[in-house]
């Protein structure tokens, strides 16, 4: 007997606390609860607190299948979401977000602290060096994100990515446009470097 399909799945990064503005708990159930509605897997951080609880949740609620990937010592912390459709206990940080990528399609970054941001922009890292191709999205719920696309913009035009590489991300305030962009995303011919630059390490320009 063969298992079914896994459904498209995305890694939701997210805070571990809500914010100090209603709209990004708003965002996170919203979110959960679209994934869930349009079949789509989610995988997260494991723990019951903050945006990344209230995306989980949501997802439950709405008949979603939710993964969480937590570290031995966050579990032992006792914050763990123990009703998740599935859950893996890991012995460190770099573990957790390896099996977060294994396991997922695509990212996706909800407003969240230096350990969001981390996750994320390591993904796209990831992705620019052809470890995978897979998309990284930013919710930007009430312009969260906007100093972020700042910065993006001034890496590709100060010369430290590839317009190709900035490419790689989503910035939209809409759930639904990303799950489509998502689905849809073709990763970019990956290209070599000027040498000498910080880029000359990556893989040589395909045919």
């Amino acid at each position: 007997m063969t298992e079914p399909a896994r459904p498209f799945t995305i890694a939701v990064f997210c805070g571990s606390s809500t914010g100090n503005d209603p709209v990004y708990l708003e965002a996170a159930r919203t979110v959960g609860r679209t994934l869930a509605e349009q079949g789509i897997g989610v995988v997260y951080g494991g723990g019951h607190v903050g945006l990344m609880g209230a995306v989980a949740d949501a997802a439950l609620e709405a008949g979603g299948q939710v993964t969480g990937v937590i570290p031995r010592a966050l579990h032992e912390r006792e914050i763990i979401h123990d009703t998740v459709s599935e859950l893996f206990i890991v012995d460190s940080m770099h573990e957790r977000k390896l099996m977060m990528a294994e396991l997922s399609d695509a990212f996706l970054a909800l407003p969240g602290g230096p350990g969001t941001l981390e996750e994320i922009t390591e993904q796209w890292t990831w992705a620019q060096l052809g470890i995978h191709e897979k998309p990284c999205g930013f919710l930007n719920v009430a312009g969260y994100y906007d100093p972020l696309v700042v910065l993006v913009e001034s890496m590709r035009d100060r010369g430290f990515t590839h317009p190709r590489y900035t490419g790689m991300l989503r910035f939209s305030d809409s759930i639904d446009e990303l799950v489509a962009s998502f689905r849809s995303y073709e990763p970019p011919v990956r290209v070599a470097a000027s040498p000498g630059s910080e880029m000359s390490n990556l893989a040589p320009v395909q045919p």
